[in-house]
């Protein structure tokens, strides 16, 4: 629905319902309530839902490729997305750059943040306060910040070294070795000299590279708690005490010419310093190539916002605040980095000492003992990450907010640099992931859904808006989405997550000169108004839509908060690695440090900043806490919490000395016992310690229903759902995340509510009439269509007990007639395609021998005319399409009402008004994608071809099954179940 109409209904529906209600006060019950109000959810969320506001629709990537950009085209996209409901977009100036291309290359244009592409940015700015559009700005182009601005003295940094012996007494006056380097750039850190150990072999430090944060560990949220771990020590295998270095730094002069002294003895001399990494930006324009911005320095972000992005706010004068409202950067994909000019002042002030009588543990060597040296490589890369948090993030925060500005990074994953994940989350207004669609770059769902830590962050900090960067995909082909099949049970699974705000990826700029389908980025699913079905693109975008303005309003029931740790990389993972064993029948979040040592009690439930309430605390089984993280536990302990987890065994941390070490021991001796049984409870101050089980097995233990829980144990796992309270009402979101059809009773933990079931797709709210409420339980026989999801609302409470009495809160349908060919069907000639031809039947496009209708792309018109016999008035009626190939869009019109668009299986719509007995004239109009024109056009010159683009049409790709399957039916049922769609 354009917005224009939405506005006015925003105004008519509330005086519609307001006018019945103080007409009749009744209930959805059937029943008067004493203030005459009727007993629903509110009336606001309701006229939402069927018609959302423009603040509540979805955005995009707004992709400038190589700045290839025109003011005529930012008009038409920013028009094109008006039309469509979104409530904005994030301009991503970008190359088309990648390693599995190459695709053609896209005309450079001007320079980011120029003048030129100033003027262009300005414009577009200008444009979307035109049409009450909302922007963001990544704020350079390409991704991992950085560019041609940036010096070698901003660049990202490592540690470096070289290494001498010397024996000694002597005196050395003599050059010393410069360690490797990059870029001919080095600056020395420190000098180090300790008595050389006896040469013996023993085990290297394991996976040193990315214990000293140097080296990123992949790019699907790996758990990497196992940095914290390494061979036992043995007796003699140090390399050195740490009293016994010594820091000779002031012995070597500028020129690099060591004067010293040695002493007696064999001699270590260890030269620390700092190199640039050799990260670069990363498919930026052509324009903008350079290095990675050092992330540890304050001073590095500063200088790179005063010159490329300040210039740009100023620019955008009052419009900075009001339409640009975010900025953001991409996901960390830029390696490691584990020094800065300042790092060595940052260690002292985070972690208490100094670490540069440590950094021989950085090349290698053991100082005191193998155990110290972990637990000083843990404390470097808490120490990177801090900086990263606080020098980086939190700096891009507090400059944004100088102009009423948010911030909307991609800060946390899912490749595990040496970064906090929820830590970094802590400073962005718009809490932002990423997810993507099954393809042969991320074929599993651990390698594809991120959005839970992202909604977990937003739940414990107070953030609104979580949202994602969508439908990624890399390495399938290009324009062969099926939005039902690929698209929506992957954004389904994220709702049941915690998402409520999709930036779709992508929505490419392609100037008119570029052609059809035109320029495109390399990667995502394409969804603007150069791919076919666009113009038919209003149903599948107000799905988004009606479900993002009701979860945008909730707040979230989790019962279960899990604290992950304090090691470095720490990022969550989907949903479904459930490390607090709370699922399938509980929910949960996941907290950081920060978090912990913050966290209250209240009437026994654990409290979080962001108000959310939680029944019990889990702690992380690999049995390592920090101090502070085991005293906080104490305390919550004897304020009444319940925290459950295995007794805490190391301290891998040098903070504190050995102190900390026994108190940490004596504290964890005095918690859980110093033999501990495998599993047990135990009562502490007012609260409660239990160990040896799930979080899920605890709270069944204790008598808590399962929040949600099919009666079929097998089928719980097909299913996602959520939880959320809006005012009085329960919102329950749920999603069949299987291809089969589905029937099951769900139990939901709410009792004395009316349920109604939201269903997204049309817009449609079903009083359901068949439920039992058992206790504190109600349970509800519910359907579901292949990987159909929707609300189950509960509203107020209702004054007595009530159980539905009909036997189903669906229609029972039949089908009553098969409309079969010959049908005729209409193609576009200027894709290639037969004016006009008739199919006897249904079939497939590509199983055609014309090769205009073989390889045609775009739409096509069905039309049909048919006998039907409406023998009984107050039936409801259905046309079924059944099968809608590829893309699955198909518009449908019934004897001149044009019915709207279905894009989803079973291709199902509500004829009931339109049918009439006897003859009928049915037109159906259906869309393809790009995919099946582009490999007819493959291999021919560019004066043979229909279409035009930068994507190279790959050898492999292949056609792709097109065109109105079926079959179409007819299908009858009752209209006595309740529907307050008509209201």
């Amino acid at each position: 629905m354009k917005p224009a109409v939405t506005d006015l209904m925003t105004i008519i529906i509330p005086l519609i319902w307001g006018f019945i209600l103080a007409s009749s006060g009744v209930t959805c019950c059937g029943r008067k309530d004493s203030k005459n109000q009727e007993s629903v959810t509110s009336i606001h969320l309701v006229t939402g839902f069927k018609n959302p506001p423009r603040e509540s629709g979805i955005r995009c990537l707004w992709w400038w490729l190589n700045s290839h950009v025109t003011k005529e085209s930012i008009t038409k996209d920013l028009e094109a997305m008006h039309d469509k409901g979104y409530s904005g977009a994030l301009i991503f100036d970008a190359g088309t750059e990648l390693w599995w291309g190459p695709d053609e290359p896209v005309p450079n244009g001007p320079v980011f943040s120029g003048p030129e592409w100033t003027e262009l940015y300005l414009h577009a700015i200008r444009e979307a306060k035109r049409l009450n559009l909302e922007l963001g700005l990544s704020i350079q182009s390409g991704w991992n910040l950085g560019g041609p601005t940036v010096t070698l003295d901003d660049a990202a940094k490592q540690i470096t070294w070289s290494e001498n012996q010397y024996e000694g007494p002597a005196n050395i006056q003599e050059k010393f070795p410069v360690p490797d380097h990059n870029y001919d750039y080095y600056k020395d850190i420190c000098l180090l000299a300790y008595p050389s150990p006896e040469r013996k072999e023993r085990h290297p430090i394991d996976f040193l590279e990315a214990k000293t944060g140097a080296r990123e560990l992949g790019g699907s949220a790996p758990d990497c708690r196992f940095l914290l771990n390494d061979h036992a020590s043995t007796d003699g295998e140090e390399d050195t005490k740490s009293n016994d270095i010594m820091d000779i730094t002031t012995r070597m002069g500028p020129d690099g010419r060591l004067r010293w002294e040695v002493p007696p003895g064999r001699w270590t001399v260890m030269r620390f310093g700092t190199t640039p990494t050799k990260a670069h930006v990363a498919t930026s324009s052509d324009n903008w190539k350079g290095h990675v911005l050092d992330y540890l320095s304050r001073d590095a972000f500063e200088a790179y916002w005063e010159e490329v992005v300040d210039p740009l706010l100023k620019k955008a004068g009052p419009m900075a605040g009001t339409v640009l409202k975010n900025l953001g950067t991409d996901s960390w994909e830029c390696g490691g980095m584990n020094w800065s000019a300042h790092f060595a002042e940052d260690f002292k002030k985070y972690r208490g000492y100094d670490p540069l009588r440590y950094l021989p543990v950085a090349a290698g060597k053991i100082v005191e003992n193998r155990e110290a040296s972990n637990a000083f490589l843990a404390d470097l890369r808490k120490t990177i990450a801090d900086c990263v948090s606080d020098n980086h993030y939190r700096a891009f925060a507090e400059l944004a907010a100088a102009y009423d500005i948010g911030i909307q990074p991609e800060s946390s994953g899912p490749h595990a640099g040496p970064i906090d994940g929820i830590k970094n989350y802590s400073h962005s207004h718009i809490v932002m992931s990423e997810f993507w669609i099954a393809c042969p770059h991320r074929p599993s769902p651990e390698d594809r859904f991120f959005v839970k830590q992202a909604a977990s962050a937003a739940h414990i900090y107070g953030k609104r808006l979580v949202a994602a960067e969508a439908f990624t995909s890399l390495r399938k082909p290009h324009w062969g989405d099926r939005l039902w099949k690929d698209q929506k049970p992957a954004m389904d699974h994220e709702f049941c997550a915690g998402l409520n705000l999709i930036f779709v990826h992508t929505f490419t700029h392609s100037p008119e000169a570029t052609g059809l389908p035109g320029q495109e980025y390399f990667a995502g699913t394409h969804m603007n108004p150069r791919v076919t079905w666009w113009n038919y693109s209003d149903a599948f975008i107000e799905y988004m839509n009606r479900i993002q303005f009701v979860v945008q309003q909730g707040k979230f029931v989790g019962d279960v908060l899990y604290y992950y740790g304090d090691h470095v990389p720490n990022i969550a993972a989907l949903k479904e690695s459930d490390p607090a064993g709370a699922l399938p029948y509980y929910d949960y979040d996941v907290t950081n440090e920060d978090i912990l040592l913050q966290l209250e009690v209240s009437d026994g439930k654990i409290v979080v900043p962001g108000s959310v309430h939680y029944r019990i605390l889990v702690l992380p089984d690999h049995q390592v806490l920090s101090l502070a993280a085991l005293i906080q536990i104490e305390k919550l302990l004897q304020e009444g919490a319940t925290v459950l987890g295995p007794k805490p065994e190391r301290l891998v941390s040098l903070v504190g000395g050995a102190q900390a070490r026994e108190k940490f021991h004596a504290l964890s001796d005095k918690l859980w016992g110093s033999s501990p049984a495998e599993a047990g409870l135990k009562k502490i101050g007012n609260g409660r310690l239990v160990w040896g089980q799930t979080a899920g097995e605890f709270l069944q233990g204790d008598g808590v229903a399962a929040d949600f829980k099919t009666t079929d144990p097998e089928k719980v796992h097909h299913f996602d759902y959520i939880h959320y309270t809006i005012d009085s009402a329960d919102v329950y979101f749920i999603s069949n995340q299987t291809e089969q059809r589905r029937t099951i009773e769900g139990t939901f933990r709410v009792s004395g509510k009316q349920p109604e079931i939201w269903d997204p797709v049309t817009g449609r709210i079903r009083t359901a009439r068949s439920f039992r409420q058992i206790g504190n339980t109600t349970r509800i026989p519910l359907r579901f269509e292949p990987y159909e999801s929707y609300f189950v609302v509960f509203n107020e409470k209702i004054p007595c007990a009530f159980n539905g009495s009909e036997k189903s809160n669906f229609p029972d349908m039949e089908v009553v007639q098969e409309i079969r060919g010959p049908w005729h069907v209409a193609f576009e000639p200027l894709w290639g395609g037969p004016a006009s031809v008739e199919f006897d039947e249904l079939t497939d496009w590509t199983q055609s021998h014309d090769p205009g209708i073989r390889y045609y792309s775009g739409k096509a018109v069905y039309t049909k005319t048919f006998e039907y016999n409406r023998a009984i008035v107050d039936k409801r009626h259905w046309l079924e399409l059944n099968d809608v190939a590829d893309v699955g869009i198909a518009a449908i019109a019934l004897n001149g009402d044009e019915l709207g668009s279905v894009w989803t299986v079973p291709f199902r719509i509500d004829i009931t008004e339109a049918l009439q007995t006897g003859k009928n004239f049915l037109e159906i109009t259906v869309v393809n994608n790009w995919l099946n024109r582009l490999i007819g056009d493959r291999g021919k010159s560019q004066y043979d071809r229909y279409t035009k683009t930068n994507i190279r049409i790959r050898d492999d790709w292949e056609l792709q099954k097109s065109g109105l399957i079926g079959p179409v039916r007819v299908l009858c049922g009752s209209s006595s179940y309740a529907d307050r769609n008509s209201m």
